[in-house]
């Protein structure tokens, strides 16, 4: 249970970055960082990719729900993981903290904050936040242990 330090400072800083973003920018305005990245706020309303942003906001509530029942099984797999499976735990707290941080958005805003944009030439990759980076990782980790991966100790 000590890995939830990580999801807690994966929300902490999620929900920093956030709000530094959303009260240093107007919405869509760009800031070039490098020739391939910019701090650029925008908001989704759907899920990952902004699918389902185009609806009506029954996919807020939805979208809750599922955010809400999937925390309550990664803390339920988490406490029944052992301490030595550190890998796993730490991919679980990541995913964890990532989806609590977007939850938070979801509850008070009715859509999740982004504003990390890289983009190579015109194409642009949808814009994401710091708790999409946590679920990203988290899922990779707990990808490579479906194929065998063994973190050493």
């Amino acid at each position: 249970m000590r890995w939830l330090s990580v999801s807690f400072l994966v929300i902490v800083l999620d929900q920093i970055t956030k709000y530094i973003a959303e009260s240093q920018l107007d919405l869509y305005q760009s800031i070039p960082v490098t020739s391939f990245f910019n701090i650029t706020l925008a908001y989704n309303t759907g899920a990952a990719f902004s699918m389902f942003a185009h609806h009506s906001g029954w996919q807020r509530w939805v979208l809750s729900a599922v955010a809400i029942a999937a925390s309550v099984m990664l803390f339920t797999w988490l406490r029944q993981l052992k301490a030595e499976e550190r890998w796993q735990s730490c991919a679980i707290v990541l995913v964890l903290g990532g989806a609590i941080g977007n939850l938070i958005d979801r509850l008070l805003y009715g859509h999740v904050i982004d504003f990390l944009d890289f983009y190579w030439r015109t194409y642009h990759y949808p814009a994401f936040n710091v708790a999409d980076s946590a679920i990203t990782v988290g899922a990779i980790m707990l990808g490579l242990t479906l194929f065998g991966y063994k973190a050493k100790s």
